[in-house]
């Protein structure tokens, strides 16, 4: 018999966290810990290949690379209230730029799923293991078991 289709997690696009993450019954409370990123900013529509699936970015979005050698996009909108630069680069320009404590809610996962970003288009698959994140701005994410323990603290 095969498997069925896996659950999905849409992103809502409103700010506050979505229901299905914080009625969750293994849902935690997580702060974002400071780490340095690499960002560019793109001038043309185009994609991202993440470890979860192919992200699509418009122009203007955050490319990062993290501190695993991996990638992620993160609209222009939500990038100044996530990262700040770290001198000498200057807010809106390619460089080094920080990540900020934000709090976040994440849900360890047992099974395979998917999550489909607040663009409307990409989708990510994640796997057994990972971790589901609810970024309390309207977007969803996946988060490795490796990543979340080195980038985030459970704070409950």
């Amino acid at each position: 018999m095969s498997p069925g289709p896996l659950p999905v997690f849409t992103s809502s696009r409103q700010r506050g966290y979505s229901s299905p993450i914080s009625a969750h019954p293994r849902r935690v409370h997580a702060r974002k810990l400071e780490h340095e990123i690499d960002v560019r900013f793109t001038a043309v529509a185009c994609t991202v290949q993440t470890s979860e699936g192919l992200v699509h970015a418009a122009p203007g979005d955050a490319i990062i690379t993290g501190t695993a050698g991996e990638h992620w996009r993160v609209s222009r909108a939500r990038f100044a209230d996530k990262y700040r630069p770290v001198p000498p680069t200057v807010a809106g320009e390619a460089g080094r730029y920080v990540s900020l404590p934000n709090r976040i809610m994440a849900v360890p996962m047992n099974e395979g799923f998917e999550v489909l970003l607040a663009d409307g288009v990409s989708r990510l698959t994640g796997r057994p293991g990972e971790w589901l994140v609810d970024y309390g701005d309207g977007s969803l994410g996946i988060v490795s078991r490796d990543i979340f323990a080195t980038t985030y603290e459970i704070v409950d």
